[in-house]
């Protein structure tokens, strides 16, 4: 039987946000800086997860969650380039490395982790030669590793953190998302194999209108000249345009790709990289400032104080309630009719259980002709349900079934 929590619907009012004036959306690519970091420390924390629980049947205290990607150098030339410093990551914060008198191999795990990353989703970088590894992760305090200690059905809360989620994206946030994705297939690779997978979207809507400036660096080998660039650059723009070209929710598509380009300047003048990715010479990745846990970066959106990526998925709220909040808005969506937009809050209470936040608010924008009376126990329902199914969530963060960025 469920116990009904400390739960608040309430009614906002408010314009949606998809019929405001205007609307700006971010989406990173696989290949960004910022999102190699965030992709990675997640992947660390998920082969930490089933390594402790083969070794002791339990996931212990660990939070992968800070990273910094240093740029390396590289010779972009016509043809083909080459590296000439690699790039540098540097994974931080803590990890238990040893209980029971069982030793864990925190350090080799993330090394083999990010090598075994990078191969498999930047086609052009060899982890071997192209990315020094520096691994600064540390044993745990004493009160946090205590928290894994308590035999609670669910554990308590490894901080005070608060996170919000949304529900449903945009016309522009869902083109956002799926452009990149378009340019970061597999399909297009095969057709485009000079588009690199360091891409961003930039989305900007007013009224009906769509103006999409995206960023994408070209793989050097594949350009012969100047001009060469060029072509191909507008050969994906025209591939981007038919993507779009039967999309109902716009008046009018301006797309802009790599508008820094300068043709008289040569190969100076271009956005041409030896792997793929700009974090081979000219910009550096952190985590947390990628994408949003549901995929994008939406100005229009309140967000949560903390990155998702890397975080333990038992105790630590910064990862649990940010990417649960997103979930419960969208099941109350899918669930309750005459909605427009859900937004849900929670917040923790450091060693309170992650199932009993301190508290859970649930924000509607109703259409016309609804009121807060009519769905506000079905809300608190859906909310409810959630939170006791908190213990199969974690599960799902812990295998690596929901996506972080």
């Amino acid at each position: 039987m469920m116990t009904m929590k400390n739960i608040i619907a309430e009614q906002l009012q408010q314009i949606p946000i998809a019929k405001q004036k205007i609307e700006i959306v971010e989406r990173k690519g696989i290949g960004h800086p910022d999102t190699i970091c965030d992709s990675i420390m997640n992947e660390i924390s998920i082969e930490l997860c089933k390594i402790y629980m083969e070794k002791v049947g339990a996931i212990l205290h660990h939070n992968i969650d800070k990273a910094m990607l240093t740029a390396g150098e590289v010779e972009v030339k016509f043809g083909g380039g080459a590296v000439k410093k690699p790039m540098l990551l540097v994974i931080g914060d803590r990890a238990t490395f040893r209980a029971g008198g069982i030793e864990f191999p925190v350090n080799e795990l993330s090394i083999t982790t990010t090598q075994k990353w990078f191969k498999e989703n930047l086609r052009f970088v060899d982890p071997n030669k192209h990315v020094k590894i520096q691994v600064e992760l540390a044993q745990g305090s004493a009160s946090l590793q205590d928290i894994f200690k308590r035999k609670n059905e669910v554990f308590g809360a490894g901080d005070t953190s608060a996170a919000v989620g949304y529900a449903p994206f945009t016309p522009t946030e869902q083109i956002a998302f799926d452009v990149e994705r378009f340019l970061n297939s597999k399909k297009f690779k095969e057709e485009f194999p000079e588009s690199g997978e360091d891409i961003k979207v930039m989305a900007f809507r007013t009224n009906s209108n769509l103006h999409l400036t995206i960023a994408m660096a070209f793989v050097d080998r594949y350009i012969n000249s100047v001009e060469d660039y060029f072509r191909k650059k507008e050969e994906i723009t025209e591939k981007v345009r038919q993507l779009l070209s039967n999309n109902e929710n716009f008046s009018d598509v301006e797309i802009n790709l790599n508008t820094l380009d300068a043709r008289d300047r040569g190969i100076d003048g271009l956005y041409l990289t030896v792997l793929g990715t700009s974090a081979d010479n000219g910009d550096t990745g952190q985590v947390g400032r990628g994408n949003r846990a549901n995929g994008v970066i939406s100005l229009n959106r309140p967000a949560s104080e903390e990155a998702a990526a890397g975080k333990n998925p038992v105790s630590h709220v910064g990862k649990i309630y940010n990417l649960l909040s997103f979930k419960i808005a969208k099941e109350i969506y899918d669930q309750i009719s005459g909605l427009e937009e859900v937004y849900v809050w929670l917040l923790s209470q450091i060693g309170r259980p992650i199932n009993d936040p301190k508290i859970a608010a649930a924000q509607v924008v109703l259409s016309g002709g609804n009121n807060l009376e009519s769905v506000k126990k079905q809300i608190e329902e859906v909310v409810n349900k959630e939170l006791d199914n908190i213990k199969s969530f974690c599960q799902d963060l812990a295998n690596g079934k929901v996506a972080v960025c």
